[in-house]
């Protein structure tokens, strides 16, 4: 089975989710509880290890109040 290989959007969404999360001060853990996984997935994300499902970055979005949307904009 080949690898998961992350792409420039990967990237980005993981950028922005940490972004957001510092910027509201919030911790991966409590982050990760607010949606229902552990830290350490919230850090796979923001690397790009892992992709975020559509319906894991609506209750990010959700969690850091802001539309889905905002993961995809330009500025950074």
């Amino acid at each position: 089975m080949p690898r998961f290989k992350p792409n420039h959007i990967d990237y980005r969404i993981g950028k922005r989710l940490r972004q957001r999360r510092n910027a509201l001060g919030i911790s991966m853990a409590a982050l990760g509880l607010f949606i229902g996984v552990e830290h350490q997935q919230i850090q796979k994300y923001e690397t790009a290890k892992n992709r975020i499902s559509a319906a894991q970055l609506y209750e990010l979005a959700n969690a850091m109040k802001v539309p889905i949307g905002w993961f995809f904009e330009d500025r950074v």
